[in-house]
């Protein structure tokens, strides 16, 4: 079986670079509708299922490249919605032996060869960030709190702090997540983001009334802020609540358009050599 993966085509011409988001498309799960690819520790999921599905999936992302099969550990964070970012290296405890993970924050970051960093999403934005000097890697969960407390622009200035890394040479991607189509918020939102940015008033509209949010494009101006060029950001510009397959169903899980009871995707990096 082949695990629905997205990569960033641009990205293609770094042999040492394995990244990917994930669909819900081609997994084990029947929790949520038949065979899809849930990569969450979810109620409603056998464990077993959501292990077999994990290792689908990296098995995909690390496969799926011009080089020969690596063997990658997967390392994953217990979400909190805020701006922690976590520097991970080897040596110190990373997952329990259920998989599941033991660090805390929003934020990973490595210039470890051989992890596969990973945060799970079900409408946040999820950021994929690599330096091609260094080759030091992160992956960044932008909720609208998250974005608010400008995680990826601490993304990025962890990475020049740990590892030397300068702006001007990385690559970012935004993935699937909820866009402002769908991403309806009240006013206390757009107050937070205007108490942070100059430029809140282009991240909203209001449609009959409702205001809506943009993420896509806030962590984009973060990323430009902090440094990283503007032709070296991909936007996988894809709507997580209302995105459909060529079969009629949903491509991603969502929160919101779930009403909670959904599953999970997830968005992968990692250096190899």
């Amino acid at each position: 079986m082949t695990a629905g993966v997205i990569q960033v085509a641009a990205w293609q011409q770094y042999p040492w670079l394995r990244a990917g988001f994930s669909t819900r498309l081609g997994g084990l799960s029947d929790a949520y509708g038949v065979r899809e690819l849930n990569l969450g520790w979810t109620s409603e999921d056998p464990p077993s299922t959501v292990a077999a599905n994990r290792k689908l999936f990296v098995d995909q992302v690390v496969t799926d490249g011009p080089d020969a099969e690596f063997a990658a550990e997967l390392v994953t964070i217990r979400q909190v919605h805020a701006n922690t970012i976590q520097v991970v290296r080897r040596g110190q405890p990373l997952a329990t032996p259920e998989g599941k993970a033991v660090l805390e924050g929003d934020g990973l970051i490595t210039a470890e060869r051989g992890l596969l960093l990973g945060v799970q999403t079900a409408d946040c934005t999820p950021v994929l960030i690599a330096d091609t000097r260094t080759h030091a890697v992160g992956t960044f969960h932008a909720g609208w709190r998250g974005t608010v407390a400008r995680i990826v622009e601490h993304g990025v200035a962890a990475m020049a702090q740990h590892f030397g890394s300068h702006p001007s040479d990385m690559v970012a991607a935004i993935g699937p997540a909820i866009r402002q189509c769908c991403f309806a918020v009240g006013e206390d939102v757009r107050d937070r983001f205007e108490a942070e940015f100059a430029y809140a008033p282009e991240l909203f509209t209001t449609v009959s009334g409702q205001l809506y949010a943009d993420l896509h494009a806030a962590n984009r101006r973060q990323l430009l802020d902090a440094g990283v060029p503007p032709h070296a950001i991909t936007v996988i510009a894809e709507c997580s609540a209302c995105a459909q397959t060529g079969q009629s169903g949903r491509k991603y899980f969502s929160h919101r358009a779930e009403k909670g009871r959904t599953g999970r995707m997830m968005s992968v990096i990692g250096a190899f050599s």
